[in-house]
């Protein structure tokens, strides 16, 4: 299986490394938008746009399944990738609170993101679906952060 990973930036190749470690088997395609990023000011109707464009890319050289490894895509526009797409599409939202919920003793998570994810609520509900309380805080300076190294 061939598996396409979309992130805004570098920040998803965390996301690739645990996928590679996890499915082994499977060979990857990485796409890194650094040329638009950061995806967190844009509106949700770019932010789709643009993941829509690169998964089709993706999927154009033989990607099989996406993970959108951007938590702002994701937030931002899931149904819309999942709608466009041919093939399963995952985002890192359900993920990335399930594991915060099985870290966190308080059943209290913080979240910092971009202003788009924060924005669009939707660790906060993800987590309170699982019954942990969510606060989130947008930082706008630590997609840069992440994209310097």
């Amino acid at each position: 299986m061939k598996i396409g990973v979309f992130d805004s930036g570098v920040g998803g190749l965390t996301v690739l490394k645990e996928l590679v470690r996890q499915v082994p088997q499977a060979d990857y395609l990485y796409f890194g938008d650094t040329a638009r990023l950061p995806y967190g000011s844009k509106s949700a109707e770019t932010v789709a746009k643009y993941t829509i464009s690169a998964c089709k890319f993706l999927r154009q050289h033989g990607a099989e399944m996406m993970v959108i490894a951007c938590n702002t895509a994701t937030s931002l526009a899931l149904p819309e990738i999942t709608k466009a797409m041919d093939v399963p599409v995952i985002g890192v939202v359900d993920p990335g609170a399930e594991a915060a919920t099985k870290l966190s003793k308080s059943k209290k998570v913080a979240v910092i993101a971009t202003a788009g994810t924060v924005g669009s609520h939707a660790y906060q509900r993800a987590l309170a679906a699982r019954g942990v309380e969510g606060h989130e805080q947008a930082c706008p300076l630590f997609v840069p952060l992440v994209e310097e190294g």
